[in-house]
């Protein structure tokens, strides 16, 4: 039978059916899963026989944490930063930000300016969740 087929036979299965398939696929029995996600892991079992392993590169990339979703700063809010004995007092504006009267496009750019050193600007604001 080629791959295609199995994997649209999938489809048809019951869940008794899909965990003594599972247990076909893996030589353990099924986990707690529903339907779906049996089919899920069978077909990509089935697939990973008939095409090979995904590159270990590509594998580990998908085991990390996904990057958070950007931040969206509406118009009109106001980010207040120490540094150095400084308060950095910035409001959001439609096209950018606004520090001292003076326009920036980022808040990277405002970052850099303040240190002198190449920041994230999300980060120097303590806007993501690691910083």
């Amino acid at each position: 039978m080629r791959i295609e087929e199995k994997l649209a036979r999938l489809a048809t299965l019951s869940p008794a059916e899909l965990r003594a398939e599972w247990m076909h696929a893996y030589k353990v029995p099924a986990p707690r899963l529903s339907p779906d996600l049996l089919r899920l892991g069978i077909a990509y079992r089935l697939q990973e026989k008939a095409y090979g392993k995904l590159p270990t590169r590509v594998a580990r990339s998908l085991t990390r944490p996904a990057a958070a979703a950007p931040h969206t700063i509406k118009p009109g809010t106001q980010l207040v930063r120490s540094w150095n004995g400084r308060t950095i007092d910035v409001l959001a504006t439609e096209s950018g930000f606004m520090l001292d009267g003076h326009s920036y496009r980022s808040l990277s750019a405002i970052a850099r300016h303040v240190t002198g050193t190449a920041w994230s600007g999300p980060r120097f604001f303590g806007l993501n969740a690691d910083g």
